[in-house]
């Protein structure tokens, strides 16, 4: 079997659609390439942010929940998302348009951190790495300060130990530095930091529901095995339709799941110069697509941040990956 290929993508809750959106998307650039439903509760968003063709390694997802609770970081859960940017220079303009925003930030020598509107804890870091850099366009972001997909997610656990045993083991991680893992595949890169923590996590707004690694179709239950071989409950193969995934927790109680990066990708039921503007359902959910409707919160027009298809750089097809 080929090595995990990095972050698929990551999960999160949201309290409030409509400002996640234009945090997402507007603050921060990234493209909103899907706007759908949970496949599990269709009377709940899922938004996709991405880069400009939605490829794996650059893809952050919510869940809305209206009103829902403010949640907190603790052990067994994902703290941080570590986003990859190309320079000092970089780091600059994001302090200067986050401060503009009135977002706290952090900034030393090749990071900065802040905390998005409902307290999901993020970091820009200045990394050398030959990793295609994942991209999205936007009005207000020069692309030389793009972000450039992710790097790492900071973990924390009780006992890095228990974790880092079928990282290595099961799921093949090599261990760059103490307690940092890396999953490296034939495209990219991505990693997981456990720092140690005893404090209780609240699920709710502004935290990581799952973290997905990304593998090939044909291999998909094969991880699977392997996963059920080390001890660990792993559920059948769910088709996303838009990709295919496996799911199951790591021993701290971090919730992974396996995506398959070959999958249909976003651009199997609406147009890829297109993508996000309209509600996109599932099949078997169209017939209830009045319904839904109604239920949903309504969000802003994502296509006044975004440039004409007339302005696209030289080289770049506007065709969109798989996954």
């Amino acid at each position: 079997m080929r090595p995990l290929d990095g972050i698929h993508h990551i999960t999160l809750i949201t309290g409030d659609a409509p400002r996640n959106v234009d945090f997402y998307a507007r603050v921060l650039g990234l493209r909103l390439v899907k706007r759908t439903v949970n496949q599990d509760e269709p009377g709940v968003y899922h938004l996709f942010y991405a880069d400009e063709r939605g490829t794996p390694g650059a893809d952050l997802t919510f869940f809305e929940y209206p009103g829902a609770r403010p949640g907190r970081a603790g052990a067994g859960m994902i703290s941080t998302i570590v986003h990859r940017v190309a320079s000092e220079a970089a780091l600059d303009f994001w302090s200067e348009r986050l401060a503009g925003e009135e977002v706290t930030v952090a900034r030393e020598t090749g990071r900065l951190r802040f905390g998005d509107p409902e307290g999901m804890r993020h970091e820009l870091a200045v990394l050398q790495t030959d990793d295609e850099p994942l991209r999205a366009r936007s009005r207000e972001i020069p692309p030389e300060h793009a972000l450039q997909g992710f790097e790492a997610v900071r973990a924390l656990v009780a006992d890095p130990a228990r974790s880092e045993t079928p990282l290595r083991d099961t799921l093949g991680f090599s261990e760059l530095a103490p307690h940092d893992w890396e999953a490296r595949g034939e495209h990219r890169g991505g990693r997981i930091r456990f720092e140690r923590s005893a404090e209780r996590g609240v699920p709710g707004a502004g935290t990581v529901h799952h973290i997905a690694w990304s593998v090939y179709r044909a291999e998909q239950e094969q991880w699977r095995q392997r996963v059920i071989a080390a001890g660990l409950y792993a559920t059948p193969v769910i088709d996303r339709f838009y990709f295919e995934s496996v799911y199951f927790r790591e021993p701290s109680g971090i919730l992974f799941e396996l995506a398959t990066l070959d999958g249909a990708g976003y651009a199997v039921d609406e147009p890829a110069a297109t993508l996000g503007e309209a509600l996109s359902l599932p099949p078997r959910y169209e017939p209830m697509r009045e319904r839904i409707e109604a239920i949903l919160t309504p969000l802003p027009d994502i296509r006044e941040w975004r440039p004409p298809p007339t302005e696209q750089p030289p080289g770049e097809d506007g065709e969109l990956a798989d996954g």
